[in-house]
């Protein structure tokens, strides 16, 4: 079956349990955001990775992914000249499978995906050893000059470890939207502990490195 959603093209990539402010400003997703309010409960619309494009301007997305993730509204300030921020949670994942013309804003019909965990004894292993590279990859990220991140508790859920994971993971936006694409989580945290060790290694080689993108973190409904 499938769903159909507004979406909204972006740089970066959303993932399941994470969360997302947005600052909107184009009359287009003014207007998306002024549907979401006054249709249905869930307030849902796709965050989808661009492929080729930029941002802003309908003639400026040129490619998509294939994937994406939708975005739940928790949070919505309206500014009196119709500007809006937003905080939004990711909830699925999903598969483009028709584009719609986009005006006044791209829609699409999509396919929700599943978010399973794999198989369970290895799943249990993989988070364990993907923590503690994590943490080392932190610690290295403070040592060469970024940001310091303090993460007092990693999840011990494979799914949402593996995502908090590929939202902080400093990469550039293909290997991110591959993490995204990964069918299980086991699957996903075996790729991002191979990430981990050789983002790690090219820390250890380098003076200076730019700071991670923590734009996301877990979302809690507390």
């Amino acid at each position: 079956m499938s769903t159909r959603l507004p979406l909204f093209p972006l740089g970066t990539v959303l993932y399941p349990g994470l969360v997302l402010p947005l600052h909107i400003f184009e009359e287009r997703y003014r207007q998306l955001v002024a549907d979401l309010l006054t249709g249905p409960q869930p307030q849902e619309f796709g965050v989808i990775a661009i492929r080729h494009g930029r941002e802003t301007g309908v003639d400026g997305v040129s490619a998509l992914y294939q994937t994406g993730c939708t975005a739940r509204l928790r949070q919505v300030e309206r500014y009196p000249d119709g500007r809006y921020d937003l905080v939004t949670v990711g909830v699925h994942r999903f598969r483009l499978l028709g584009l719609e013309d986009p005006a006044p804003y791209f829609r699409g019909d999509v396919g929700l995906l599943p978010d399973e965990p794999g198989d369970e004894a290895a799943a249990t292993g993989a988070v364990c050893a993907v923590q503690e590279a994590f943490r080392s990859y932190l610690d290295l990220l403070a040592e060469r000059g970024g940001a310091r991140v303090t993460v007092p508790e990693l999840p011990d859920e494979p799914v949402l470890m593996s995502y908090l994971v590929a939202a902080s993971i400093v990469v550039d936006l293909p290997v991110k939207q591959g993490l995204l694409e990964e069918p299980d989580a086991v699957r996903r945290l075996t790729a991002e502990r191979a990430l981990l060790a050789r983002e790690s290694q090219m820390l250890r080689s380098l003076t200076a490195t730019p700071a991670p993108d923590l734009r996301y973190s877990p979302y809690s409904p507390n």
